[in-house]
């Protein structure tokens, strides 16, 4: 009798549609080929098959990373939305800050520059008599 390892925690299956694909990955992947296809077949004959390949993959490679990247459960456009909240959107609050007290009772004391000879000039050696 065949066994099937069932995991414990469900919250990680998801449901697949076709071709084991989840919903969210064929739009994407059907975004991708709408956007990327018609940019290969109209751009072959005027830049050349590897420079319009070349285009069509890099056309296509946002809807790929929305199709596939995931991170903690989040998909990409998710985490994009915590990165540019937390580094631009909100500045950084510092919780807690402490007041120096001892920096007002000790003042640093101003010290006296000797003031350079007549001698002594644009780093020429003194002349002993």
């Amino acid at each position: 009798m065949a066994y099937v390892s069932v995991p414990k925690d469900l919250t990680k299956v998801k449901n697949k549609v076709a071709f084991n694909l989840t919903k969210r990955q064929i739009i994407c992947f059907g975004i991708a080929a709408v956007i990327g296809l018609p940019f290969y077949f109209l751009t072959r004959g005027a830049i050349g098959n590897s420079n319009a390949a070349t285009g069509m993959v890099l056309l296509m490679l946002p809807a790929f990373l929305f199709a596939m990247y995931e991170k903690d459960g989040m998909p990409l456009e998710k985490v994009l939305m915590n990165i540019i909240t937390v580094r631009f959107l909100k500045p950084d609050i510092r919780c807690y800050e402490t007041e120096n007290l001892y920096e007002m009772k000790v003042a640093p004391k101003k010290t006296k520059k000797p003031k350079a000879s007549a001698a002594k000039k644009g780093g020429q050696k003194r002349v002993r008599k």
